[in-house]
């Protein structure tokens, strides 16, 4: 059975697709339970991928085996450029935090393309693009939110927040390797969130609470299944 390995994924929003497609799918996060659990095709497991031993040991695991795909999601917290008012305040306490946190991005990288597979490792607008490279794509959820049938529109975990189909902006960006294949696009119209597009509901989302963190940084359901069909 093809596997297909996320990392920093803590939802599996990510998985979803390749495991409703017969797929074995592995996700890995700190925050997963110690002695992991499986739930609907996919295996999540705790791992402190922060931890340079911890990726040898999945090099160790996969390497060999038939690796269909591969994902990244490293934390953006120190690279986002809408946290940038507090880069000075982090700096002070440690110069070397960003390069720390692009090191973890990176070695997302480094891993897929030791298990030759096609890959993204995704971040927001970051300083991504000056610590390592600049972005091959970039993308709003909006833009992939035709996948998602419109008996499915409304978002199954947190429907208060994601607008239905991904009808929202967002920029991500997305940096790839292995023969990655952007998807085409299937836009819906985005909601007029102050007249934007964004979104007011996820804005509402204030505090530092992992509970937020885990939903602004969610995979869009469209782009999921988009990513899933172009390089099943």
């Amino acid at each position: 059975m093809p596997i297909v390995i996320s990392l920093y994924d803590f939802t599996g929003e990510a998985l979803k697709p390749w495991a409703e497609a017969g797929f074995e799918c592995y996700a890995f996060d700190i925050q997963h339970p110690l002695k992991g659990r499986v739930e609907a095709g996919i295996c999540y497991s705790q791992a402190d991928l922060h931890n340079p031993k911890t990726l040898g040991a999945l090099l160790d695991e996969f390497k060999g085996k038939d690796i269909a795909f591969c994902m990244g999601f490293p934390v953006c917290t120190d690279l986002a450029v809408s946290g940038a008012a507090w880069f000075a305040k982090k700096s002070q306490a440690d110069p070397q935090f960003q390069i720390k946190a692009a090191n973890y991005a990176m070695r997302c990288a480094n891993l897929f393309d030791e298990l030759n597979a096609p890959y993204f490792v995704e971040n927001p607008i970051s300083c991504l693009s000056t610590l390592w490279r600049k972005p091959d794509y970039s993308f709003h959820p909006y833009e992939f939110g035709g996948y998602i049938p419109q008996d499915e529109a409304e978002h199954p975990t947190w429907p208060e927040y994601i607008a239905p189909r991904d009808g929202y902006k967002k920029k991500t960006c997305l940096w790839t390797g292995g023969g990655f294949v952007m998807p085409d696009s299937k836009p819906v119209d985005f909601e007029a969130y102050h007249g934007n597009g964004y979104s007011t509901a996820m804005m509402k989302l204030g505090g530092k609470s992992q509970r937020t963190k885990n939903i602004r940084s969610a995979t869009p359901r469209g782009f999921a299944r988009a990513v899933q069909e172009a390089n099943k």
